[in-house]
């Protein structure tokens, strides 16, 4: 973010609570606290610009703590909009190196700091025989980090003649190019798997019939699963592909979930819910809510403690061998379906009901008759 826009946007730092640490689809959402992140140095840009590097502090809606840096150099940061968990692939600016360069930011989220420690980042230079002054400090890796990400996520490139933008000492300037060259250099073949999600089911809402189990709900967490509740109506059961009726220690990662409905059920629907404690791992992305109306620059995860989420699903029923309304063809003006196809065939030749009905028709015409022809008898 440049140096001028008010310090990192001089919003008030007021961390509005959600009433949970998801949004409607389960994914974590949160906001950035201004005055809880650790700045890195003011960094020099080739073409001109100098930006301020920070690892930004983001508290989820739960309360629990992450440790981010951001992926779009020219978007104003913001504190007063909800940030959203978002996949890589839903990255709001179509045109972005990131779409490309996603497994490379990884990578350096994963190499950089805080993904080591200070110490493992200096020994891994130390193997690369580039000589650091008295250790990295942790202003300098950041200052290197967040450059090396913005490298790959803007296409911005760090002026490693002068990568200090204030009078710093030339050992902080040498560090800083240093770790930047490493992190963007042929040391970085990227992590190209998406972190897995904390918590995912799939799908959301399912339907089904009385007498079937209504599903697979597929479960996908990168945690341990710590409630399973249902809001079902009696008899209606969250079960396995067998119909054996799960507790929460039956669910994992990979699990599929079915709501079995018996047979006699009338037409309904509920919901069960998954609680998770896990980490929202290293690379997970943070985009603003309503991003098209308020605009916020995007977050990437660099480092994050346990948190507690969770995700919801829905099934809904009809009766037992309730077969679905078909809407009837719509006609061309001449009265013919359109397109040409078959009238869509539902188990029931349709001629049927008329040849009943023709049967049932003259029937009575020929019992008429015969009464008439008895009265004038």
């Amino acid at each position: 973010m440049r140096g001028g826009i008010a310090v990192l946007a001089a919003a008030a730092a007021v961390m509005v609570s959600a009433p949970s640490a998801l949004a409607d689809d389960g994914a974590a959402r949160g906001r950035v606290v201004e005055d809880a992140g650790t700045v890195g140095y003011r960094i020099n840009l080739d073409g001109g610009g100098d930006y301020i590097a920070k690892l930004f502090g983001f508290k989820l809606s739960d309360g629990k703590s992450l440790k981010l840096y951001c992926v779009q150099i020219t978007v104003g940061m913001r504190t007063d909009v909800d940030m959203v968990e978002t996949p890589w692939n839903k990255y709001p600016a179509a045109d972005s190196p990131f779409n490309k360069n996603s497994d490379k930011i990884n990578w350096v989220l994963h190499h950089g700091y805080p993904g080591l420690t200070l110490d493992e980042v200096g020994a891994a230079l130390t193997k690369q025989g580039v000589k650091v002054h008295d250790g990295i400090s942790e202003r300098e890796a950041i200052a290197a980090t967040q450059a090396a990400v913005w490298h790959f996520s803007d296409g911005v490139n760090l002026n490693l003649q002068k990568p200090l933008a204030e009078a710093n000492p030339a050992e902080a300037n040498a560090d800083v190019a240093a770790l930047y060259s490493y992190l963007i250099g042929d040391q970085n073949k990227g992590i190209g798997a998406q972190p897995k999600p904390t918590l995912n089911i799939s799908p959301a809402k399912a339907d089904g019939k009385a007498g079937t189990k209504v599903g697979p709900f597929s479960v996908a967490t990168s945690g341990d699963v710590t409630s399973l509740t249902t809001e079902l109506p009696d008899g209606v059961k969250v079960t396995d592909a067998d119909g054996k009726e799960l507790k929460t220690a039956d669910v994992k990662d990979g699990s599929k979930l079915f709501v079995d409905v018996p047979a006699g059920a009338k037409p309904g629907d509920g919901s069960f819910s998954l609680k998770v404690t896990g980490e929202l791992d290293t690379g997970r992305l943070f985009v603003a809510e309503n991003y098209a109306r308020k605009p916020a620059q995007s977050l990437i995860v660099a480092d994050s403690e346990k948190t507690q989420v969770a995700a919801k699903a829905g099934a809904s029923w009809t009766e037992a061998g309730a077969v679905p309304s078909t809407p009837a063809p719509s006609t061309t003006p001449g009265g013919a379906p359109s397109g040409g196809g078959e009238l869509a065939n539902t188990g029931v030749d349709a001629a049927v009901p008329f040849g009943i009905g023709g049967l049932l028709l003259g029937g009575g015409a020929l019992l008429l008759l015969v009464n008439r022809r008895r009265s004038r008898a």
